[in-house]
């Protein structure tokens, strides 16, 4: 390619904060949960690269298409791969794009299709924009995608105003994934973390199923949290871990009593997986009686995608009180759309509209 910017150009990144940035010159979007990817093309050649720096577009066939038929054939674009299944986003769809077989990666493409969630442009035909404000940026992206005229690739919103960033994370219920906050006046910052990441952490009471030990020691290194469903089967939806060593101990103590056979009757603990990487997986069966509270940021599958933080027990909530319901997934954007539109102040852009 004989871009401006090139395809090595990692992406700029965002650092977390506990509040969404105030003052003036911020530019408030919503925090996509799909795969990051910086997409290129110069004439025919189209390629999406992953904030890793590997190459994307075998895995999503449908969007190097759908990028190679737009009119404009010079340009480099920021923003998030997602796919919707149903009212929500699946992030499961998309691991599952990542798989050596093309017939495979094909019938899903044709299943599920992904669509491109534009957030940032580094170029534009011969205007190369990585070292301009990102107002400039902005409004050319805004220009670019009203031309673009295709369903499948969508402008993120944006505001100005923190008290309409602060009204979607509460009209949201848990369904937005968090808040990004831009300076205007600045370039593009590639590899840097010049943004600002608000993440929604979300809470759910889970029952304590089981436990796995230390490799050394009989301290208590996780805990395994289970939800029920409609039918009264307990599913192991993720973990707790993290703990001090004397959280370990103490653990270890209140554990001891409830010791017995597995509740677990809708999913299990599993042994090894790509997941484990050697590790002893072994764990210890829990009646399910302990109920407690804990943090968790995105949701996989009916699974936490990552490590769950303790914040409490709940002695007064009934175990089977606790339900796979609880679980907040994000919404598929034309559902955020409505969402965000009903935000009282300043109108957004028509800018995800199918």
């Amino acid at each position: 390619m004989t871009l401006s910017v090139p395809p090595a150009t990692p992406p700029m990144e965002a650092r977390l904060v506990d509040a969404i940035p105030s003052g003036e010159g911020w530019q408030y979007e919503p925090k996509w949960d799909g795969f990051r990817c910086l997409a290129f093309r110069d004439g025919a050649e189209v390629a999406l690269m992953s904030k890793s720096g590997k190459p994307l577009g075998r895995y999503f066939p449908e969007v190097v298409a759908l990028l190679g038929a737009l009119g404009e054939k010079r340009f480099v674009l920021d923003g998030e791969l997602i796919v919707a299944v149903g009212g929500g986003l699946s992030f499961a769809a998309l691991q599952a794009r990542l798989h050596p077989a093309a017939s495979r990666i094909e019938k899903l493409a044709r299943e599920t299709p992904a669509q491109l969630v534009l957030f940032d442009a580094l170029q534009v035909g011969a205007h190369v924009l990585i070292d301009a404000p990102l107002a400039e940026r902005r409004a050319a992206l805004e220009r670019f995608w009203r031309a673009s005229a295709s369903p499948a690739l969508r402008l993120s919103p944006a505001t100005v105003r923190r008290a309409e960033a602060e009204a979607w994370l509460a009209r949201s219920g848990g369904a937005l994934d968090g808040v990004v906050a831009k300076r205007l006046d600045e370039p593009y910052r590639p590899g840097e973390r010049a943004m600002a990441k608000r993440k929604l952490l979300r809470t759910a009471d889970c029952v304590v199923g089981g436990f796995r030990r230390e490799a050394k020691g009989d301290g208590v290194a996780s805990l395994l949290l289970g939800l029920y469903d409609e039918a009264g089967l307990l599913y192991h939806v993720g973990f707790v871990a993290g703990l001090s060593a004397e959280a370990r101990e103490r653990w270890a103590e209140r554990l001891e009593p409830l010791r017995g056979a597995s509740a677990f009757t809708g999913s299990t603990p599993g042994g090894a997986s790509r997941w484990s990487q050697g590790k002893d997986t072994a764990w210890e069966a829990l009646r399910p009686e302990l109920v407690i509270e804990v943090g968790y940021d995105q949701v996989t599958g009916q699974r936490f995608r990552h490590g769950a933080r303790f914040v409490r027990e709940r002695p007064d909530k009934a175990p089977r009180q606790c339900t796979l319901d609880q679980l907040e997934t994000e919404l598929a954007p034309a559902e955020l759309e409505k969402l965000l539109k009903a935000t009282p102040g300043r109108r957004l852009p028509a800018t995800i509209a199918s």
